[in-house]
């Protein structure tokens, strides 16, 4: 899903304590302890303490004290436009990490508020009163991780911007509050998640509150009320935890480059329409991972972008193979002989369809073409792939391997490119090389070897939520 250009993120993250005593382990006990907790948090946020600091930026809001605003220019009325010059530009130390310029201009795209709770009062001094009870109980202490995000125009006023938040935080505390009640049990607490999912216009953004250290499929009565309640296909999953929408302002931690074929241009082809890999993937090439398989890995790493959409898109939360699992998992099925694993022997897209089925229990069809001149008659097949499953297809001919992600296609005139991410790139993970040099890009028929013959590996998406 693509958001409109003006649109701007306000993303207000931080914790409030939640802390309370159990004099009893009585369930009815300790939810009435919780909802007494969840109340005193209520109270903070409405608190003249409560506060907003805009990332990077010398602006503080209190917004229950009247809208307190500095720097005192800084009105209820001053726009979201405004706000955004106030933000300190840190894109000097951006561009010696990275030259990436498309990630830059999508990075003016979301504001980061901090939630802060002010300590110093300028209230009169008090005596503190001290009251000791000698018995035994439990005390819960644990930091509600607030995450709340709101779309906004660019003219829409600070005042405005400020209740709905507020709003926000409000509504997300009760979610907690029932989270938390759902999934305890008896004095085990789990702390509850926010997960943000961009849904399919016009729901558009949502957030989730899951309990820390339920897994996924413990959940899925929750999953399959939510995509009732947003009218969601039951066959393809939306709001899994790996779904979760990934902000333009934060990286990867595991630095492979995700979807890199979102900064292309669409191809100049008459009369044609695009079918593309619907989600997201990470690119895998020769010499990642400290692993050397430079003339022989490429369909291992093709695999493994594969494989990488599986994972994030909630199919599986297995980890993307290795070259050597690849091969363990080969040997088990009997494809391969025990001194297979090791070896820098190829593989095709008959052994990625096995250790797809084999590693993820999902399975693929073979598309067979006994020459490469023969790929550009296949038009109607990878548009229909590409219109119903959405996965990267695996192609392999001769002793090359690469990932066929899309196609621009004339079902008029039977003209046809392909979006093509190529293993065989050895260099380091910069985006603007790969796609200039067109590692990641759209390539007309003649692209194949046309003598050669290919199979294509075109794995199919199971049908949950």
């Amino acid at each position: 899903m693509v958001l409109e250009d003006q649109s701007i993120f306000c993303r207000v993250r931080g914790a409030l304590e939640l802390s309370f005593p159990l004099h009893s382990k009585e369930e009815a006990t300790i939810q009435k302890a919780i909802t007494k907790a969840v109340q005193d948090v209520s109270l903070q946020v409405s608190s003249e303490s409560f506060a907003f600091n805009i990332r990077a930026s010398p602006v503080f809001i209190w917004p229950n004290r009247n809208l307190k605003i500095t720097p005192a220019e800084i009105t209820p009325d001053t726009s979201c436009r405004e706000i955004q010059k106030y933000i300190r530009a840190e894109e000097e130390e951006s561009d010696k990490r990275s030259s990436r310029k498309k990630e830059k201009k999508r990075l003016r795209d979301i504001i980061n508020i901090n939630l802060m709770m002010e300590i110093s009062k300028s209230s009169l001094s008090s005596v503190p009163t001290i009251h000791q009870e000698h018995k035994k109980h439990l005390h819960v202490e644990m930091n509600l991780p607030i995450d709340v995000v709101i779309l906004v125009q660019p003219e829409q006023k600070l005042g405005v911007i400020v209740e709905l938040l507020m709003r926000e935080i409000c509504n997300q505390l009760s979610d907690m509050e029932k989270s938390i009640l759902k999934h305890m049990k008896e004095t085990c607490i789990p702390i509850p998640q926010p997960f943000h999912f961009l849904l399919p216009e016009p729901i558009g953004m949502i957030s989730v509150i899951y309990p820390a250290g339920v897994p996924d499929d413990q959940l899925t009565m929750i999953r399959k009320e939510l995509h009732n309640k947003f009218h969601l296909p039951e066959d393809r999953p939306y709001l899994r935890r790996a779904n979760a929408y990934h902000f333009p302002d934060e990286r990867y931690k595991d630095g492979y480059l995700r979807s890199p074929h979102l900064f292309l241009s669409n191809p100049n082809l008459e009369d044609s329409k695009l079918y593309l890999v619907n989600g997201v993937y990470s690119y895998h090439h020769y010499m990642q991972d400290r692993m050397d398989d430079n003339g022989w890995g490429c369909a291992y790493r093709s695999l493994q972008t594969v494989c990488s959409w599986f994972k994030y898109q909630g199919y599986t939360d297995k980890s993307i193979p290795t070259h050597k699992e690849i091969q363990q998992a080969l040997v088990d099925v009997g494809d391969k002989p025990k001194s297979f694993i090791g070896s820098r022997q190829w593989i095709g897209s008959i052994e990625v369809q096995a250790v797809l089925d084999h590693l993820l229990g999902i399975t693929s069809k073979i598309l067979f073409v006994s020459q490469g001149s023969e790929l550009a008659s296949k038009g109607r097949e990878l548009a229909n792939h590409f219109s119903t499953e959405g996965t990267p297809v695996m192609i392999g001919g001769g002793v090359l391997a690469h990932t066929i992600l899309g196609v621009a296609w004339s079902e008029t005139t039977g003209q046809i490119k392909y979006l093509i991410l190529d293993p065989h790139y050895t260099g380091a993970e910069d985006l603007n090389t790969i796609l200039d040099k067109g590692w990641c890009g759209w390539k007309a028929s003649n692209f194949w070897d046309q003598n050669a013959y290919y199979n294509l590996c075109m794995p199919q998406r199971p049908k949950v939520v």
